[in-house]
């Protein structure tokens, strides 16, 4: 594990916002962040009773099974991004796939924008994720350069957990920011529901 996680504050990931309330047996996860100009960099610690990937193909039903999904906004500028890269909602598989979708209505593979590692012990997970930003411009398929972090850059970014003990549908789905209103499953179409992270 990274030396750089010993000076960073642990966050919370404990909004619901889709299933039945949990319990810390169940499910109980916190985050931390750091940054260098290359990279925002995610460490996620999940303790989840079962993890469970029922979907060998990594575009079908992804959101099915249990994920990481990291929603970054590059530019914080909000507003829509269901079928756009005004924002990207990256779900970051057990084995490694990194999907969203593309302005085609598509999903697509990001595995280049999103590198990383996991450790399971017991019930308990640790990923490491290493994000590459691009902008909104982002073209797939295309010449794209990432945007160099610096000191003072807002970003817009939530981070969300899928969990399935075993079902045909994920039962939860867990967030890092309130979300107002009766539904809360809006990340991957609204980046208006992230926060706002400003680089230190």
């Amino acid at each position: 594990m990274d030396a750089c996680w010993g000076a960073a504050d642990w966050k919370a990931l404990d909004q619901l916002w889709l299933g039945e309330a949990f319990d810390k047996d169940d499910f109980f996860g916190r985050y931390k962040l750091s940054w260098d100009e290359e990279a925002l960099y995610l460490l996620v610690e999940v303790t989840d009773d079962v993890l469970f990937d029922q979907h060998e193909d990594p575009l079908q039903l992804w959101w099915d099974d249990d994920c990481v999904e990291v929603f970054l906004d590059e530019d914080n500028s909000g507003g829509e991004h269901q079928y756009n890269h005004n924002a990207f909602a990256y779900h970051v598989a057990l084995d490694g796939n990194v999907v969203d979708l593309g302005p085609d209505e598509a999903p697509r593979l990001y595995n280049h924008h999103v590198r990383s590692k996991k450790i399971t012990s017991g019930n308990t997970t640790v990923w490491e994720l290493a994000i590459t930003p691009y902008a909104d411009t982002y073209i797939d398929g295309g010449e794209n350069e990432p945007v160099a972090l610096h000191a003072k850059k807002k970003m817009g970014f939530a981070l969300a957990y899928c969990d399935n003990d075993g079902s045909k549908e994920r039962e939860n789905f867990i967030g890092s920011v309130f979300v107002p209103g009766e539904d809360k499953n809006q990340g991957w179409i609204d980046a208006n529901i992230f926060g706002t992270l400003v680089l230190k």
